[in-house]
């Protein structure tokens, strides 16, 4: 047959003709073989390179100045800043409990390292690169050790070495959407031992809750609403107008007992637990109503970072002008919503704060634990949450200076 299938193995076959070389096609071939070969030689120079960290101060003249200027410090840790040899920096933040070091490598670059610090007191720390709003679920029956302050009346809340806030870090947080919100504040909790653990129990955790300074065992039932995600508030007895028929119990502010005496007993109230976002006035509305007692009390929450809730009950309260001159974040509650208690009254109330927060967008209810109410606003707040709106905590809504 004619075909090579029947030919022996290479007979029969026609002569091939010897193809001519490309030069160019060689030249390809050079020059992609000596790119590979630049890259082989280049990685085996890094492997066996030395460390490229600037680790004394004789390797890099003028290091301390050079690292102080390449990489300025991490936000939220505006603490104590020393240089070290070989151009380290070496910081220690209030808010992170730790040291930062910051080390300047050959290309420019800086690597930072974290490490705990020698602390006061014990417990756990938690160790942030940046300022955050809100505190980890874990951690939150502790106080920041941090926003704390010793003093004669107790442990006190201060703003931080960084400008932390206690309104910030305890603060619940929320989806920061825009449409309708609302805060929920149920008061008197430490008063009645089943009342509180029926709130703490039975209402969700965006509502916030409001300890009576006056109450018992405060400590022990914070910690268990913060571990519930609950935001805290504290209830600072004050004077009303119908004063003594009407008692805010003891240890109240008073228009006659002067500003330093009210600063001592604020204090003492304030120094009954910690891990609260700020304080609400219980009754006052003559204190409410003075400029002069007022004043140093506001005065004093800004300084300390917290945020003041005026339940809205005087119509005559100075408050929100003396608030807004001090820089206090500031709130005034719509409605209280158990004037009656009625599961019925209740709910006709929390449907008219519902009507408030789609007008306005927000609305702030008050309340106080009792057993009809924290039912009502408990089956309730299971409704309205179909229907589009938000529960947050107060912080989230107050009047902010500092986010004007």
């Amino acid at each position: 047959m004619g075909t090579d299938l029947n030919a022996p193995l290479g007979q029969g076959r026609k002569a091939s003709v010897p193809r001519k070389r490309n030069p160019r096609r060689m030249l390809a071939r050079m020059f992609f073989a000596a790119c590979a070969f630049a890259v082989i030689a280049l990685s085996g120079w890094s492997a066996f390179a030395p460390d490229p960290l600037i680790r004394t101060s004789e390797q890099v003249e003028g290091g301390p100045a050079v690292a102080a200027s390449q990489e300025p410090a991490p936000l939220g840790q505006a603490g104590d800043a020393k240089v070290g040899k070989g151009g380290t920096i070496r910081r220690s933040g209030g808010l992170s409990g730790a040291h930062i070091e910051e080390t300047l490598t050959s290309d420019g670059t800086t690597v930072t390292k974290y490490s705990p610090r020698s602390r006061d007191g014990g417990g756990p720390a938690l160790i942030s690169a940046v300022p955050t709003r809100g505190q980890d679920p874990r951690m939150a029956a502790l106080p920041n050790e941090d926003l704390l302050e010793d003093t004669p009346e107790g442990r006190l809340p201060i703003v931080g070495p960084d400008g932390l806030r206690p309104m910030d870090q305890y603060a619940r947080l929320w989806s920061g959407a825009r449409g309708t919100r609302i805060g929920l504040v149920v008061g008197g909790l430490g008063l009645s031992q089943t009342g509180t653990q029926r709130a703490i129990r039975e209402l969700p955790a965006e509502v916030t809750l409001a300890f009576a300074a006056a109450g018992n065992s405060l400590k022990r039932w914070m910690q268990e609403a913060r571990r519930d995600g609950h935001e805290i508030l504290l209830q600072i007895p004050m004077e009303p107008f119908d004063y003594p028929a009407s008692d805010p119990g003891p240890h109240a502010l008073l228009v006659s007992r002067g500003a330093q005496k009210n600063l001592a007993e604020l204090h003492r109230s304030m120094g009954q637990i910690t891990n609260y976002t700020g304080i609400m006035n219980y009754l006052g509305g003559r204190f409410l109503s003075d400029a002069g007692a007022l004043e140093p009390v506001m005065r004093d929450l800004g300084k300390r970072g917290l945020l003041f809730l005026d339940d809205g009950t005087s119509a005559q309260s100075l408050s929100g002008t003396l608030a807004g001159a001090f820089d206090v974040p500031h709130g005034f509650a719509d409605v209280v919503v158990d004037v009656e208690l009625s599961q019925g009254a209740i709910l006709r109330k929390l449907d008219e704060l519902e009507r408030i927060a789609r007008r306005n967008g927000t609305a702030i209810g008050v309340a106080s634990a009792f057993e009809e109410s924290v039912a009502a606003i408990a089956e309730w707040m299971e409704e309205a949450g179909g229907r589009g709106i938000e529960f947050v905590g107060v912080s989230a809504l107050v009047n902010d200076p500092q986010q004007n």
